[in-house]
């Protein structure tokens, strides 16, 4: 009787031991991602290859003439299939959410005949979510896709220039799928000069005007970030966790969009707004208290200097300041 008695204390302990950790996983919000696809009308203007005549340097200080062959059909193809891994594991890097069900989606978009418009609307983002079990759905769609050379010949002097035109564009949709209401729609691009700037810091290649492997990776990390970081911020903005003297924690760490030098305006949150003709509410009032510096990056938190403060303390919610 003893030895019985001992169990289901032993098994009660235990079960107050995981109640903690049951409620924090339960806190994270479960996610499905659709497969990323580009509008039927881009799809059906990328051309499968195209051959132009570029100008390049000569090694005797000259130009040369090159004939280029651009498959921009599978330049754009090997982009997405990145981007769609790519997207999963930032979204993971934000230590927010749980994807779940993701192979759910594509029945549900194929029957609605949705998957490649990523026209979702309430009713099928409700029923990808049921399916999913998932409580948000995100929908990405590639609606824009350049990549090409432009040459400009200078009257007068018979010299002629090279310009290469790149540009790829986003636009992601959040859904909360229990009702179907769409939470946030934003467009997110990258182009000429951002893809210098990754070139420069990363040392990647680009040979015929073809991106490289690994310039394709960085691109797509690129947005996957950007996507994964509006979605954390919408869902959860990062908050203050621990005040001491001038120095804050917050709940944003490595891979969530934060880095050291980033500056936030601090907000309290005051009541709830609610929309006198439409009665839906419209978040909590947000009161501008102070500002942070983000002086350190951890795997999980992050800390920073408070430079202004008329009521910075925990709970406060973070923006990035522009």
């Amino acid at each position: 009787m003893k030895h019985i008695s001992f169990r289901k204390t032993g098994l009660a302990l235990l079960g107050a031991a995981l109640l903690p950790l049951l409620a924090s996983a339960q806190e994270k919000a479960t996610l499905a991602v659709s497969s990323i696809k580009p509008t039927p009308s881009l799809a059906a203007a990328i051309n499968s290859k195209t051959v132009l005549q570029a100008t390049t340097a000569a090694a005797n200080g000259g130009q040369k003439q090159e004939t280029v062959v651009m498959d921009t059909k599978q330049e754009l193809g090997r982009i997405i299939e990145s981007l769609d891994s790519q997207l999963i594991d930032r979204i993971n890097a934000t230590r927010k959410f749980d994807v779940v069900g993701r192979s759910d989606l594509g029945d549900v978009m194929k029957e609605q005949d949705l998957g490649a418009s990523g026209n979702v609307d309430a009713k099928t983002a409700a029923k990808a979510g049921k399916l999913a079990g998932a409580k948000y759905l995100v929908v990405a769609t590639v609606d824009d896709f350049q990549d090409y050379f432009e040459r400009a010949v200078f009257e007068g002097t018979g010299r002629s220039a090279t310009k290469r035109v790149f540009r790829f564009s986003v636009v992601a949709k959040i859904y909360d799928s229990t009702t179907g209401k769409l939470l946030e729609s934003a467009n997110f691009q990258t182009g000429n000069d951002a893809f210098k700037q990754i070139q420069q810091e990363r040392n990647y290649s680009v040979s015929s005007g073809q991106l490289s492997d690994e310039m394709m990776v960085a691109v797509a990390r690129t947005t996957a970030e950007k996507i994964a970081n509006r979605l954390a911020d919408v869902i959860f903005p990062a908050k203050i966790m621990v005040k001491r003297e001038t120095v804050v924690t917050i709940n944003r760490g490595e891979g969530a969009g934060v880095a050291v030098g980033d500056v936030f305006n601090v907000f309290a949150l005051g009541e709830e707004l609610i929309d006198p003709d439409t009665k839906e509410s419209l978040g909590r009032e947000e009161v501008k208290v102070g500002k942070v510096k983000i002086t350190e990056v951890n795997p999980k938190v992050s800390k920073g200097d408070v430079l202004e403060d008329t009521g910075v303390a925990a709970g406060a919610i973070l923006r990035k300041a522009q």
